[in-house]
């Protein structure tokens, strides 16, 4: 049954076909499930920046703004905060490299940042995997303040990146279409993976010339759900003491502090 699986979601995972279903979400035509959406994933719609009647497509409710105050960042010295709504999947050292156990699987630094001269910053660094679901604020912000020094798009497939994606399916993480925005911060330089997936038509930056940012601001959004995958540079960081895989955090959350060189 799981090859049967694994071979339908090959199939399934071309880009035209998110680019199909994305065409559909940004259309009038879906305004209708909007309600039925909501519903079905528990969306807190009261959070949303607008009424659900106001939204005309199903993809303007999906990357929906939320009202003021509904996150807040902390703002404690030398913190890392969640750039997303997610479940934390993996969170652990880069050890020569390679991530190891990402539901049963390892990945390299080569393959995940498409063999960009920067990987050499990150392989004895740390990694934290953060997944989005439908249900989750979709909007991704900056986990740190810093200057953005590069921004990168990786070509590849849309292959789903919940449990089964993740399990069952060859290094997803490394072979989806990535956008990746390298931040250098007060004590170094971390790096926002932002990983496409199924029925993701597109992911989108908010301002694609800017040149800085604020911990919090807004980076970009998905249009549907997905993954970002934070990679701090070596022996920058240290992991807050309760996080683990399984655990869920809020945009803005601190996941942990900057090491001071």
């Amino acid at each position: 049954m799981r090859w049967l699986l694994r071979s339908m979601t090959e199939l399934t995972s071309r880009k035209w076909i998110s680019q199909l279903t994305g065409r559909f979400a940004q259309s009038t035509a879906s305004r209708r499930l909007i309600p039925r959406f909501a519903k079905i994933y528990g969306i807190s719609v009261d959070e949303a920046e607008k009424q659900i009647g106001e939204y005309k497509t199903l993809n303007e409710f999906f990357t929906r703004r939320l009202k003021p105050g509904m996150r807040i960042i902390d703002e404690a010295p030398d913190l890392v905060v969640s750039p997303v709504d997610a479940l934390i999947t993996g969170a652990g050292p880069v050890d020569a490299g390679s991530i190891f156990n990402i539901k049963g699987q390892d990945y390299t630094i080569e393959e995940l940042l498409a063999y960009s001269p920067r990987m050499e910053n990150y392989k004895h660094g740390f990694c934290l995997v953060l997944y989005l679901s439908p249900t989750d604020y979709h909007r991704i912000h900056a986990p740190v303040e810093g200057r953005i020094v590069e921004r990168e798009h990786i070509k590849g497939k849309v292959y789903p990146v919940n449990e089964f994606g993740l399990r069952q399916m060859r290094r997803v993480l490394s072979r989806n279409e990535r956008l990746v925005t390298y931040i250098r911060h007060q004590t170094g330089e971390i790096a926002v993976v932002k990983v496409g997936a199924m029925n993701v038509s597109s992911i989108k930056y908010i301002d694609p010339a800017a040149e800085s940012t604020e911990r919090g601001g807004e980076l970009a959004y998905f249009e549907f759900g997905s993954t970002v995958v934070l990679l701090m540079e070596d022996d920058t960081f240290l992991l807050r003491e309760d996080l683990m895989p399984g655990k869920k955090v809020r945009m803005g959350e601190a996941l942990g502090t900057l090491k001071q060189p």
